[in-house]
């Protein structure tokens, strides 16, 4: 990215560490055309009294209106996306992609498209940019349209390998080149990609596999709820339960039985409901931005879990 801004005379500003403070003042502050950031470091900037207020004021105290607001790293919903549509005042991109070469997105046309089940739309994928498929985890052949599997990409802007590290190659990259994303996700009949989830995050409770991120895209939506994660946490009876991790939009968190209760009327089986529920002012960010889910698994452990049971999961968990 540095060197395609470099040849194009462009600038890119970068902070030192993120907060939503220090974000809103930077955009004001610079005027930038693009504002490139993870879904939750807009919900946390828009959380902000003075920043909503800013933004919603539409004079001089608002913030400079971008040419986009480029979201990733994380799974973008559409709460988020209307949110920030509407307080920057400039389409939404929802991008897909990582430093491997890998690139997707859903443009500045448009809204961000319906998701469709567990999956998030990424949009279609540029061939010229990413050659991108759904594969078999581990192989490299294509899987039918609608078939979920390991999303791998291969183009131009894909590295050669990693230096003196042929173990690493092995493991992220198949004999013709394709990297593996460690992603879940299912091209459609219309070439457009639908991504599940990370390979890693998916919790297997019971035997039954649920997609975090799908019951966070849910949960966004909640009118009581500013942000939410969701992780598994280990069970000894269920092998593995989920936990919803949520930032409450006022004083007062939802209890359990509200979350369970507006996700059942969001169609989710009670089996992806979360049995677990930290409350919490603030997400933990890792470096990059993104929400820690390893400080989060971390804080889970240290309370102490509720009774476990047998069958579909009982929405009682304490805070």
């Amino acid at each position: 990215m540095l060197d395609v801004l470099a040849g194009h005379g462009g600038t890119l500003v970068l902070l030192d560490h993120f907060t939503p403070e220090a974000a809103p003042a930077a955009i004001r502050a610079h005027s930038p055309t693009h504002v490139l950031a993870v879904p939750t470091m807009v919900r946390m900037m828009l959380s902000r009294p003075e920043t909503g207020r800013a933004l919603a004021e539409g004079a001089e105290a608002a913030l400079p209106r971008p040419v986009a607001l480029v979201l990733g790293g994380a799974p973008l919903d559409a709460a988020t996306a209307a949110a920030a549509r509407r307080a920057f005042a400039c389409p939404v991109v929802n991008l897909y992609g990582s430093a491997d070469g890998v690139n997707c997105h859903t443009g500045l046309a448009g809204e961000l498209p319906a998701a469709d089940g567990p999956a998030v739309v990424a949009g279609r994928p540029d061939p010229k940019v990413a050659d991108v498929r759904a594969a078999v985890p581990g192989g490299e052949e294509p899987l039918p349209a609608n078939t979920v599997g390991q999303i791998i990409a291969r183009g131009p802007m894909t590295p050669l390998g990693c230096v003196g590290a042929p173990e690493l190659d092995a493991r992220h990259r198949t004999p013709d080149g394709w990297v593996r994303t460690g992603d879940l996700g299912l091209l459609d009949e219309d070439g457009v990609l639908h991504v599940v989830g990370r390979l890693k995050d998916v919790v297997i409770r019971g035997g039954v596999d649920i997609s975090p991120a799908e019951v966070e895209r849910e949960l966004a939506g909640h009118p009581g709820i500013a942000d939410v994660v969701c992780v598994g946490v280990p069970d000894p009876l269920m092998g593995e339960r989920l936990a919803a991790c949520v930032v409450p939009r006022g004083t007062t968190a939802p209890t359990p039985a509200e979350l369970g209760a507006y996700l059942a009327g969001r169609g989710l089986d009670r089996h992806k409901h979360p049995e677990r529920l930290l409350a919490l002012a603030e997400l933990p960010l890792t470096p990059a931005g993104k929400p820690d889910r390893a400080a989060l698994r971390r804080a889970l452990a240290d309370e102490a879990p509720p009774a476990a049971a047998e069958g579909p999961p009982p929405v009682t968990a304490p805070l």
